[in-house]
């Protein structure tokens, strides 16, 4: 083995057991702080655990985000993010380096976030969770391990932040006014962000300042660089909200499945008349997130089922 980690404990690391065989590339996942980077360092010589052992053989070189990329023979290479930065040339050439190293027999350590990367570069993938091995094994599965513990997290903290309202511009002649929007989850729960297949909706509440004999309220989701995703409002919905007095207060709710892509999103919402006559419009008032346990490029996820015959 290029290298050996027995019962290593280092701060985050605790009681770290894992080998990597020689000429291999091995990713390495985690979230921040899970302790890759002391893996790295530990495995490069540059720091001693507590307890434990650290064994390797040969020559080693760390290379870190910002480092001259050195291609040359060695026989363990640890890489700390050390693509993140490159274009996709740099990043070609790098695929190519890789492949001869591994096939004269050295061992590659890649530390990445980013899984497409590590998807198409690595032999295993080692998933660290809080200094200990999670995970190990085949690319793909234990990315899907790490995408869903991820989508989990992501969901949890959801819930935890507050909705505050943010309108890039808001605008309406007075006459009612948005005073709560509220993103909810599959339990009616507020959060921020969203697993894409849940059901879900979104939450308004309206306050009347001025009689309305037949107001209208709507939602728009936008990704983060302004592309309209999704509309309605209640007349395109049939559903007839007036007429309505001062001080009246309205919660609408607009139920759907989530069939979103992961990525960043902005929720618009508007009170008006039928004519279009704003009361009230918050553009863009509320940024949420929807997260997945797999990649799914675009926006609309069409959840595409496959199949082959052979010819």
């Amino acid at each position: 083995m290029a290298i050996e980690f027995r019962e290593v404990t280092l701060a985050p690391l605790r009681e770290f057991s894992a080998q990597a065989p020689d000429g291999a590339v091995v990713g390495i996942i985690g979230e921040n702080g899970a302790g890759k980077r002391t893996l790295l360092r530990l495995a490069a010589g540059l720091e001693w655990p507590i307890s434990g052992q650290v064994l390797a053989r040969g020559a080693r070189r760390l290379l870190g985000p910002s480092d001259p990329l050195d291609w040359g023979p060695v026989d363990l290479l640890l890489l700390e993010h050390t693509l993140a930065q490159q274009d996709a040339l740099a990043r070609v050439q790098a695929a190519g380096a890789l492949e001869r190293l591994r096939r004269a027999g050295a061992t590659v350590l890649l530390v990445s976030h980013e899984d497409q990367l590590l998807a198409r570069l690595c032999d295993e993938i080692w998933w660290l969770d809080r200094g200990r091995l999670a995970a190990r094994g085949d690319p793909q599965e234990t990315l899907g391990k790490y995408r869903r513990h991820l989508a989990r997290r992501m969901r949890d903290w959801g819930e935890s932040q507050p909705s505050r309202l943010t309108p890039s511009l808001r605008r309406g002649d007075g006459r009612a006014r948005i005073v709560n929007l509220e993103i909810l989850n599959q339990q009616g729960r507020p959060t921020l962000v969203w697993q894409s297949g849940e059901p879900v909706s979104v939450r308004v509440t309206v306050e009347f300042q001025q009689p309305v004999a037949d107001p209208v309220v709507g939602i728009m989701i936008r990704t983060r660089i302004g592309f309209e995703v999704y509309g309605t409002n209640t007349e395109l919905e049939k559903l007839r909200l007036g007429p309505c007095q001062a001080g009246d207060r309205l919660g609408v709710t607009f139920s759907f499945r989530c069939e979103l892509c992961p990525q960043e999103y902005t929720l618009t919402a508007a009170s008006h008349d039928p004519d279009g006559v704003w009361h009230d419009w918050m553009e863009d008032a509320v940024a949420f997130s929807v997260a997945d346990t797999r990649y799914t490029a675009g926006v609309a996820n069409l959840r595409a089922g496959v199949s082959v015959v052979r010819i």
